[in-house]
């Protein structure tokens, strides 16, 4: 079975234009997490897909694999289904049940740990988008609408991904909010059968989606399963200048 990993990397981020191209520690951030995902032992192969020819031609100088997308996808998911078509369009052997790894190009600090985690979830089941969590550890972070949280079942299936705190603990919210077990946030990286990741991409933006600006709902509200899995690790994303001058002190 082919198990890849794709790591979308756009340029035009809002916050932090050309992010994924910012030095850390004298490397580009998309090398850093390019050499990560590489470290695993459980990849056929790593590709970076983006819609910048800045980003292509800095992958192919550190001797990466990068394929062009289109400037006009909404998520880093649609711009891997579309790396995926022009993979299969050369030749490569992808099927329905072969495994991509959607890894973020830009959280230079994730764990390969982590990339193994994801990728032996994917391997107990073909029917769900597989995901991290990891389990909240203070009252800023529970509150941050930039930290993504996440309720699931007895099973490990998702019922709800936020930027609101959830579960809501009336009791808690009475008496002042304190750490408790059942609150998880979500790391972003995903794990999808071909034949699912096809379906999700020819789905129309969601309600919640467009709400909340959590592709993940999409998922939800189509009555696709996202099962999690807990990990002790963390990561972190670089999303502004000053995520960057953080990432400099734990890199």
């Amino acid at each position: 079975m082919v198990t890849l990993c794709i790591i979308p990397a756009r340029y035009a981020s809002k916050r932090f234009p050309g992010k994924v191209l910012a030095h850390l520690h004298g490397k580009p951030v998309i090398q850093h997490v390019y050499e990560r995902a590489k470290i695993s032992s459980l990849f056929d192969e790593v590709f970076v897909a983006t819609e910048d020819k800045r980003i292509y031609n800095t992958v192919k100088s550190f001797g990466g694999q990068a394929i062009m997308t289109s400037e006009k996808h909404p998520s880093g998911t649609d711009r891997i289904a579309e790396a995926i078509d022009k993979l299969i369009k050369h030749g490569y052997n992808l099927k329905n049940d072969s495994i991509i790894i959607n890894l973020q190009g830009d959280e230079p600090l994730i764990k390969v740990e982590m990339i193994d985690q994801i990728v032996e979830l994917m391997k107990e089941g073909s029917d769900f988008i597989g995901t991290l969590v990891r389990k909240i550890e203070n009252e800023k972070e529970f509150k941050n609408p930039n930290v993504v949280k996440v309720v699931f079942d007895k099973r490990g299936y998702a019922l709800y991904f936020s930027r609101c705190p959830i579960p809501f603990d009336r009791q808690k919210f009475i008496t002042g909010y304190s750490v408790n077990d059942f609150m998880y946030k979500h790391i972003g990286i995903y794990g999808y059968r071909v034949e699912i990741l096809k379906k999700f991409v020819n789905l129309p933006c969601s309600t919640l989606e467009t709400i909340e600006a959590l592709e993940q709902l999409r998922a939800l509200e189509n009555g696709i399963k996202i099962r999690v899995r807990i990990t002790e690790y963390d990561s972190f994303g670089i999303d502004t200048p000053e995520d960057l001058e953080v990432a400099e002190r734990y890199a």
